[in-house]
């Protein structure tokens, strides 16, 4: 398995309905659960807002500009899909920000598509109308198909990410994922890490590759940490050595 499309396809067809990520907010009581299925839904639309509303092709720059969240992995999945490059440029071709960074992005709305998530439950709009030329997530990611189909897939060899000067290709990516070692084959990951940070990918990608899955946390409680930890059957941590948005 070479690029994430071939990793998701054979998750559907193995286990469509086991839990790939899991998302807590302590500061909400929040939950949302995502089956291979939904996930892989979700994944599509994006991927279908990305390349067939706003015109990002094959080896664009994506900055996703998110906090820890379960649309992070969404919008990773969905730049994969369509052979985009995650990247931290300060210049990337188009970035998804959340309510914490709009006001940096919208003022390059003008020159870039700057796709805003209200991070509410659910994924739906933000309360207020955005500033003008800023694109709502909630608004426009459901009219999209739930099925998407690149005219141009992307292979192995393509960037998947472009982090800090170093980038690295879908198959570099997943072989690494494959190789890790934060979880066991089937195991479940609890995280505080960004998973759309360079110190938190791997707490997505190595469950994905693993057929395990992720619980993540965000505005994490540490006295109710243990008991999330338990309800969920977790099976591993991930480091907590990372910058917790």
């Amino acid at each position: 398995m070479t690029t994430f499309s071939q990793l998701l396809a054979n998750q559907l067809r193995r286990e469509p309905g086991r839990p790939l990520v899991t998302f807590y907010d302590h500061s909400t009581d929040e939950r949302v659960e995502l089956s291979v299925t939904t996930y892989a839904n979700w994944v599509a639309k994006v991927a279908s807002l990305l390349v067939e509303e706003h015109d990002l092709e094959r080896g664009a720059r994506l900055r996703v500009d998110l906090p820890p969240h379960w649309l992070g992995p969404v919008f990773l999945g969905a730049a994969w899909t369509a052979g985009l490059v995650v990247t931290d440029e300060e210049t990337p071709d188009a970035v998804v920000c959340g309510p914490d960074t709009l006001a940096r992005w919208t003022p390059h709305a003008a020159e870039l598509p700057v796709l805003a998530c209200s991070l509410l439950p659910l994924g739906v709009r933000f309360r207020e109308p955005l500033p003008a030329g800023v694109h709502d997530v909630g608004i426009d990611v459901w009219s999209q198909p739930d099925s998407f189909i690149p005219w141009d897939p992307a292979t192995g060899d393509d960037a998947a990410l472009s982090w800090a000067g170093r980038t690295t290709t879908q198959a570099e990516l997943w072989a690494a994922a494959a190789a890790g070692s934060h979880l066991t084959d089937g195991g479940r990951l609890l995280s505080e890490a960004n998973p759309a940070s360079p110190p938190g990918i791997a707490s997505f990608t190595e469950p994905l590759a693993r057929s395990g899955s992720l619980v993540l946390v965000a505005h994490a409680a540490p006295e109710r940490l243990e008991t999330t930890y338990a309800a969920e059957r977790a099976t591993a941590r991930f480091p907590r050595t990372v910058d917790q948005d």
